[in-house]
């Protein structure tokens, strides 16, 4: 039987020397929590809330070369443009759009491929990740080529094929947003196809046995037994596609890197660097950044209210 060593000769080291033990706040479960989330805090305040507040106090500001001075509300009072207003009216188009096509879709699909028809699922799903990873640049300039303006293009030659005209896809409004969102479609589809994919791996089994027995249909299974489980992350999914909706730049920018005819593919974030980077009007770029971030939160905050986000889980 070994003799029970103390908790001083537990310090020393086999040479006789104290070991160093780690001092006792780092042991503390209030101070090691915040220990593991400090590089995200760090993080978020260099990345995220310094450019914030930077671009409040700027949107104040005529900031030229060697020379800022404050303004007022000057550059609020520029905002209200017909071309701000024609950057606003695309961006809801378009949020509205890719929101109803980004929540709507992804919910058929994944409850399509959680189904016991399709084999090799995981298949499917390694696949339905590749767009997400795809540059949106790389992406942009395929659609471009598929939707060029010429006979010769992959749409036109689709839409020859079935009996239709050629269309200019750039240079139409509803053709530039219909190419705006289905890039977006492209991209985003198969990650909310997978969010949902891994929502319906929590819906009970026993509840769809009890449908069956009770005659249920597939599509009463649907709507009374997965949906009502898939309602946070149908939320989440819808906020995300909000808030990417009107921070949307990418999309634009590919298909009308000099600018759209007409402003018919300008959005907000689009605006924003046409005016401030292009124009170098950083104090105006900066007012219709903050002026976006209020439209995001008042937007995204109606919305959750309206889909019971704020409700506890006992209401």
């Amino acid at each position: 039987m070994q003799p029970v060593k103390s908790t001083e000769q537990k310090l020393l080291q086999p040479n006789g020397k104290k070991r160093k033990s780690i001092p006792d706040y780092l042991n503390s479960k209030k101070v090691v929590p915040y220990v593991f989330i400090s590089p995200f805090i760090i993080s978020f305040i260099i990345l995220s809330l310094y450019p914030a507040i930077q671009a409040v106090i700027m949107s104040f500001q005529r900031v030229l070369p060697g020379d800022v001075s404050f303004i007022g509300l000057s550059n609020y009072s520029r905002i209200l443009n017909p071309t701000f207003y024609t950057a606003l009216q695309n961006t809801v188009i378009y949020v509205i759009l890719t929101v109803v096509i980004l929540v709507t879709v992804p919910i058929l699909l994944a409850v399509f491929l959680d189904s016991k028809i399709v084999k090799s699922k995981t298949v499917f799903r390694t696949a339905l990740f590749i767009p997400a990873l795809t540059s949106v640049i790389v992406a942009g300039m395929v659609f471009r080529l598929m939707f060029a303006e010429s006979d010769t293009a992959v749409a036109n030659q689709i839409l020859n094929w079935v009996g239709l005209e050629a269309v200019e896809w750039r240079y139409n409004a509803w053709s530039g947003m219909f190419l705006m969102v289905v890039l977006a479609s492209w991209r985003w589809m198969g990650i909310n196809i997978l969010y949902f994919l891994a929502a319906l791996q929590n819906v009970p089994k026993e509840l769809y046995e009890a449908s069956d027995i009770d005659g249920a249909s597939v599509v009463q299974k649907f709507f009374y037994v997965t949906l009502p489980f898939l309602k946070p992350v149908t939320i989440f999914v819808a906020t995300i596609s909000i808030i990417g909706g009107f921070r949307m730049f990418e999309e634009s920018f590919v298909f009308w890197t000099g600018g759209s005819p007409g402003n018919i593919g300008l959005t907000i974030v689009g605006y924003l660097y046409q005016q401030g980077i292009q124009q170098n009007d950083m104090g105006f770029g900066a007012a219709i950044g903050v002026v976006l971030m209020v439209i995001i939160f008042i937007i995204t905050f109606i919305q959750l209210y309206l889909t019971g986000a704020f409700k506890r889980g006992d209401e």
